[in-house]
């Protein structure tokens, strides 16, 4: 992957496009697009050789706010587009952007398509539970009950969790971040794009106008602490204002339980460790909601495997070597041939 020198270090205005912004007013959109800005700056990548690839929706058009290459392309298909990119050119960075609806309602097969072949690059689903961009309507991540144009009584579908589908179409590296949490969210980016393979964020975002506070039981700053779950591999399951809950599973049923060390025998000793390539953990902690439990983020599940553009590759170059050169004007016209 080409990188710039120390003399070329690009910021992230050298990142940012010249075209007029036009999400929402407190869109959190925007802060994702900073996070990204920056992200790719500190990354020190060379604007030549990334590509951001998108669907249809509010952010679909995050192609255009990058001062990169770009495709805006079509309703659910991006995932595909962008693997036809990374066959086309596998030296290319890309990073694909899509919303819960386009990923995961009429683009949701192209999505599973895309994580089980492990195609080297960046999945970004902008989570904010609706339908922006066509007016409110409920989207696959609505939660039951959500009242839309579409669901004026309520939702009555079960929501699609976004973080459980990746892990059960078999991507290698499931991590999630906040709009808001741009450390946090900067940290996934730059762990997401060291991966060699499909790697799938999902970002929540919240929607101002059409879903605003759908993520305010663990986003709120009264509750952060103590509804949200900060993983790190290797580390303790910790979290709360003081530091003192975590995560312990239950001898009996292998079931998730919330402890406080310090509190009925318990010690820091009985908190589950993180172990991001224990897909049983992972498929667990993604499962875990508000208000019982506390929303896991960071990267929940990360375990490398061969990219699908490189076996490809790999068995161009064998089927090369099998064959000699062969002159295709004379191959086409071997056999039986027409004159007209």
């Amino acid at each position: 992957m080409n990188v710039v020198t120390p003399v070329d270090k690009l910021t992230a205005k050298d990142f940012t496009s010249d075209q007029e912004v036009r999400w929402c007013p407190g869109c959190g959109d925007y802060a994702i697009a900073a996070a990204m800005q920056s992200t790719l700056a500190e990354l020190g990548v060379s604007r030549e050789n990334t590509v951001f690839v998108s669907g249809i929706g509010c952010a679909a058009r995050f192609p255009y706010y990058m001062a990169t290459y770009g495709f805006h392309t079509i309703h659910g298909r991006a995932p595909a587009i962008a693997t036809g990119i990374k066959l086309a050119n596998p030296d290319l960075d890309i990073w694909v952007v899509s919303g819960d609806g386009d990923a995961l309602s009429i683009g949701g097969n192209h999505l599973f398509h895309l994580l089980r072949r492990n195609v080297d690059v960046q999945f970004l689903l902008f989570n904010n539970e609706i339908y922006g961009l066509t007016k409110g309507q409920y989207s696959p991540t609505s939660r039951v009950g959500t009242r839309s144009p579409s669901t004026p009584m309520g939702s009555l579908d079960t929501p699609v969790v976004a973080a459980s589908f990746a892990l059960g179409s078999g991507a290698r590296f499931v991590a999630r971040s906040v709009d808001t949490l741009r450390k946090p969210l900067s940290q996934v980016l730059k762990r997401a794009h060291a991966h060699r393979g499909t790697s799938f964020v999902e970002i929540f975002q919240n929607c101002i106008v059409y879903n605003d506070g759908v993520f305010s039981d663990f986003t709120e700053k009264a509750v952060a602490a103590d509804n949200q779950l900060h993983v790190e591999d290797g580390k303790p399951l910790l979290f709360g204002s003081e530091g003192n809950r975590g995560l312990r599973m239950k001898s009996d049923t292998f079931e998730l339980e919330i402890v406080t060390v310090g509190e009925d025998g318990v010690s820091e000793s009985d908190v589950l460790v993180h172990d991001e390539k224990n897909r049983l953990l992972a498929t667990m902690l993604a499962a875990l909601q508000p208000p019982d439990f506390p929303m896991a983020l960071g990267v929940i599940y990360c375990d490398p495997a061969p990219g699908y553009e490189a076996n490809v590759m790999a068995q161009i170059a064998q089927a090369k070597a099998k064959s000699p050169a062969t002159d295709l004007n004379a191959l086409l016209r071997q056999g039986h041939t027409w004159t007209v």
